[in-house]
């Protein structure tokens, strides 16, 4: 799976308008917890080739970016987790979720 990095706060107006044409996936790292290495390990693997046809994906490492972070909160209107997985569809955030909670059947299916 080729994830971009979310590394700019410009990003996110470009992903709001990218969320139009498809969803998006934003993945919140923390570089320091091991459950969030297990959920990313977890969404590597389990991401097939043909997923990134329905379905754009980002990785935010939030420990070197913490003000994308808190930005995501206040555009998105979600609360903050680590790890965390949200989806965005048509500029709204349509699904998320963190820790074991993240399920990648369920990330995948909004891209149907």
């Amino acid at each position: 799976m080729s994830w971009k990095k979310l590394d700019n706060l410009s990003q996110l107006d470009h992903i709001r308008e990218e969320s139009k044409a498809r969803p998006v996936v934003i993945f919140k790292h923390s570089t320091r917890c091991s459950i969030s290495s297990m959920a990313w390990n977890r969404m590597e693997r389990s991401w097939k080739a043909e997923d990134s046809d329905r379905l754009s994906a980002y990785f935010l490492d939030l420990i070197a970016h913490r003000d994308i972070s808190n930005a995501i909160v206040s555009e998105f209107g979600v609360d903050h987790a680590s790890p965390q997985v949200i989806v965005i569809k048509d500029g709204e955030a349509i699904y998320d979720n963190s820790h074991m909670g993240i399920n990648y059947r369920d990330i995948v299916a909004m891209g149907a």
